[in-house]
């Protein structure tokens, strides 16, 4: 046993007519292009290697065609890694048999997709009992639970309704309710919020950072978009061409990103916004009279100091003190990454 909720262990994926006999020369170091060009193979997934901690929302991000959704699909067996282990509860997944990998679909890992994937001739309801039907729970169970979840995302009143006569926000309220249902240790979340409306897709991270809070599952969650990664992950991980560039806490990477791929991903966040106070500040512990929390971001605590006319301030966490902040440091926080021509380039 590990402890991790999930391992993906040395993964590969290879498209092609034959992966197994080109997989060495990828190990060998032939790059993506050189393989598809010479070789006639595309490279997914390049030795991905990731630790994915219980109860954490733990975000893997890049740029169309990176890998994140192939590599998503590999921990439920949608896709078939070329060589690798996906180890979930100390078992590896992809050693299961047929039964084996039915039941881990079943109980065990719930899938939400950016298309909501709803069945268009099931209510909402029905949709919602669906995973739970396929577990071979009594019906009186399946539409408490049902109602239950319905209510949780906010769509009740709306159990009698089909998939077309809801809006794209709603659709994924149902997927989102549907996945919760079978209530799976692991949460599979491929892009769900991608297809909708800024302003709806801020309610649905709120729908879902709210949901979490109380059930703490282990929640995979896919995304093109850096400000979605670092407002709902604990952790984040970049993929570019099938491979992993940098994995860590939000904080770090923005203030520490690994290479000008990465810096161009964050240049343009807000900072003042996201970076919080504990991972910038002093970790010298003098007692000033004014006290800022370690979880408030960089632009409340500037407010503080402002309105208070002071320079610097005790960092605390839960009336501890931890640290010490001040003004000079909370503005050079706000300065962007510099990134090289080259790191511009290679977003395109």
């Amino acid at each position: 046993m590990t402890d991790s909720a999930v391992e993906i262990k040395n993964v590969y994926k290879i498209f092609g007519p034959h992966p197994e006999r080109v997989i060495d020369l990828v190990r060998s170091g032939v790059s993506k292009q050189q393989l598809m060009e010479s070789h006639g193979h595309v490279l997914g997934l390049e030795n991905v290697n990731i630790k994915i901690a219980a109860h954490e929302i733990q975000v893997i991000m890049g740029l169309s065609g990176s890998g994140k959704s192939t590599l998503i699909r590999h921990i439920n067996r949608l896709i078939e890694p070329t060589s690798g282990e996906i180890i979930v509860g100390g078992k590896n997944v992809l050693s299961m048999d047929k039964n084996e990998l039915m039941n881990f679909r079943r109980f065990d890992a719930s899938m939400v997709f950016q298309k909501f994937s709803l069945l268009p001739h099931r209510t909402v309801a029905e949709n919602v009992a669906y995973g739970l039907e396929i577990q071979n729970i009594e019906k009186q169970i399946v539409e408490q639970r049902s109602r239950r979840w319905i209510d949780r995302v906010g769509l009740s009143g709306f159990e009698k309704y089909y998939p077309a006569q809801l809006s794209g926000g709603m659709q994924q309220r149902v997927g989102l309710a549907r996945a919760l249902a079978t209530d799976a240790d692991i949460l599979l979340m491929d892009e769900p919020f991608s297809a909708l409306d800024p302003l709806i897709r801020t309610d649905m991270q709120d729908v879902l950072l709210s949901l979490q809070e109380e059930l703490n599952k282990t929640i995979i969650f896919i995304t093109h978009d850096l400000d979605e990664a670092l407002r709902i992950g604990d952790s984040v991980a970049i993929l570019k061409d099938g491979v992993i560039v940098q994995k860590g806490s939000p904080q770090t990477i923005i203030l520490n990103p690994v290479d000008d791929y990465v810096a161009a991903f964050t240049k343009d966040i807000n900072r003042g916004r996201v970076l919080q106070v504990g991972s910038i500040m002093n970790p010298q512990i003098p007692d000033h009279h004014l006290k800022i929390e370690r979880d408030m971001v960089v632009e409340e605590a500037l407010q503080v100091l402002v309105k208070e006319g002071k320079k610097s301030a005790s960092v605390v966490n839960k009336s501890k003190i931890v640290g010490t902040i001040d003004m000079d440091t909370l503005i050079s926080s706000l300065a962007r990454p510099e990134i090289s021509d080259a790191g511009n380039s290679n977003q395109h």
